[in-house]
């Protein structure tokens, strides 16, 4: 059979896309074996990390990929590069063995597959390089929502370095250690500690996503959060078509059921959060909301 393009899924952290990953995959998206908690093909998450890095960029900063797509000849020879990788064992971890020893690359597959990253959204003219029939789904989320969200995980993830009883301090931090500083792991979004700043993330990232969207026309196609909430039959049902996936009415509607509406628009509960989208309001309109 013919080899089949990606589909690959871009959008903001904590807008979606984990929900709509675990969806596409449970309709018949191949989205790699090894993922990490928040379903990221581990393989191409690190080649993502891996050519931010190239920039000294990151998730927080979006416009440093600029230093790469704008060397040209730089840009061509990271792909040459990422086309060899995509041909040794390490993609192992996203085939797994028996599709490595039937495929050997992932550009071979002829199966629906593709992987879902916050950073593609900033990496994404690279792998049009790689896949120039790539297919792109954008999901987006109200940013009040998504600011709440990531402050929330920012004062989880603070936690980490806060006091703890002086006995178990060192042994915990030494895990820490072990755990964060060989893989360049961050604790916590920095950019997040004021909610102007994460709102203008959000809209860099909106921003972006939907530059990719338009230029690409027919090949990509934009799932609001809060529609996937309220309606997930008729928009599963557009991104089954639009991915090609072979599920039925009865496999939807199964998939349909994971979903927990009263997420939508979960800021209103939050008093100070109300207030700053009322602030936000003409920003807020211009991205759709």
């Amino acid at each position: 059979m013919k080899a089949r393009p990606p589909i690959i899924i871009i959008g903001m952290s904590r807008s979606g896309t984990s929900m709509l990953t675990r969806m596409l995959e449970a309709l018949g998206l191949f989205v790699g074996q090894k993922k990490t908690k928040s379903h990221e093909a581990v393989f191409f998450q690190q080649l993502n990390k891996w050519l931010l890095g190239q920039c000294s960029g990151g998730l927080e900063d979006p416009a440093s990929i600029r230093y790469l797509l704008e060397d040209k000849e730089a840009k061509a020879l990271y792909g040459e590069f990422i086309r060899y990788i995509m041909k040794t064992p390490r993609v192992v971890s996203f085939l797994g063995w028996m599709k490595y020893l039937r495929y050997l690359t992932p550009a071979n597959l002829d199966i629906p597959w593709g992987w879902k990253d916050p950073r593609n959204t900033i990496t994404l003219p690279a792998w049009l390089d790689i896949f120039p029939e790539a297919k792109v789904i954008h999901i987006y989320r109200h940013g009040m929502d998504v600011v709440n969200s990531l402050r929330v995980r920012r004062e989880r993830d603070l936690s980490r370095l806060k006091e703890r009883h002086a006995w178990l301090k060192p042994f915990y931090w030494y895990y820490l250690m072990l755990k964060f500083i060989p893989t360049q792991r961050k604790f916590f979004y920095l950019r997040c500690v004021s909610l102007e700043e994460c709102f203008s993330m959000w809209e860099e990232y909106v921003h972006e996503a939907r530059t990719h969207v338009r230029n690409l026309q027919d090949r990509a196609i934009e799932v609001k959060y809060e529609d996937l909430l309220t309606e997930p039959n008729r928009v599963l049902k557009d991104l089954t078509d639009f991915c090609k996936l072979q599920a039925t009415d009865i496999d939807v509607e199964r998939v349909a059921q994971q979903v927990k509406r009263e997420r939508a628009y979960a800021y209103r509960s939050n008093p100070e959060l109300e207030a700053f989208s009322i602030q936000m309001a003409d920003r807020l309109r211009t991205q759709g909301y």
